[in-house]
């Protein structure tokens, strides 16, 4: 499973670079990272993804997919040592934003689909339109925020139990969700760059937060080193979840 996730990513980044190669609208990075470690404990992490902005006259458009994937050695109960698979998530999303005639706002709509084996839900849709504003507009930085209503889609994942205590495991369910961004950049010197992402799905059901800090090395004109922190929380969870997730990586980041 882990080769074939690092050959999608490797062919994934080839196929976007000559793409990108051929059309002056977009601005595509590739992130890419692994860490495999041997001798007294075997771990194997692949992280990796793709992010690509268009911009044309009235609309910029952004496309997301990221995916991660990490497996231990463990002891299992007899003693002996097998190696287990510890996380398992694969993210895509779209995001469209029509230029308003007032300088730097718009409209946006949304979408994006999670598919998480460890997470606090097995699988993940949302929807959502809404408006959205730059209040910080420098050479050197920048912060948009957005704000709408949206409309979610899940399916709750193994160990968990509704309010009766009755198991609903792969049971899916909806709610309407009031959706919100920061997204801030900083632009520290020629050779670094700071990131800080925060964003929120708030429902009857379950409030998601999301926030990623990061930094950014330039190593070469075109490739870069990303240290993030992720931090994922969410209101309602199984008996069994922790309610907060976090994730510290190291990955190379390549610009088209």
């Amino acid at each position: 499973m882990k080769l074939k996730l690092l050959s999608i990513l490797v062919a994934a980044t080839a196929a976007t670079n000559a793409f990108a190669k051929d059309t002056q609208t977009w601005d595509i990075t590739s992130e890419l990272g692994a860490i495999i470690t041997s001798g007294n404990t075997e771990t194997t992490t692949l992280k990796g993804g793709i992010k690509a902005l268009h911009n044309l006259e009235n609309w910029n458009n952004e496309y997301k997919v990221d995916g991660i994937y990490k497996e231990d050695e463990v002891e299992n109960d007899t003693g002996a040592k097998e190696t287990q698979r510890t996380n398992e998530k694969y993210s895509l999303s779209a995001q469209g934003n029509y230029k308003l005639n007032e300088d730097h706002a718009h409209l946006y709509i949304y979408g994006s689909y999670v598919s998480d084996y460890f997470g606090a839900y097995r699988n993940e849709a949302v929807i959502s339109a809404g408006y959205g504003q730059r209040f910080i507009d420098r050479a050197d930085m920048w912060l948009n925020a957005e704000i709408g209503p949206g409309y979610k889609y899940f399916e709750f994942p193994e160990g968990s139990v509704n309010e009766d205590g009755i198991p609903n495991a792969g049971e899916t369910d909806s709610e309407v969700i009031a959706l919100g961004k920061l997204d801030y950049n900083w632009q520290i010197s020629d050779n670094a760059k700071f990131t800080q992402l925060v964003s929120i799905e708030y429902g009857e059901t379950n409030t998601k937060t999301r926030s990623e800090t990061a930094l950014l090395a330039k190593i070469n004109g075109s490739l870069q080193m990303k240290v993030a922190y992720n931090i994922t929380n969410n209101s309602e969870v199984a008996d069994d979840k922790d309610s907060t997730d976090t994730e510290t990586s190291l990955t190379l980041v390549y610009s088209f």
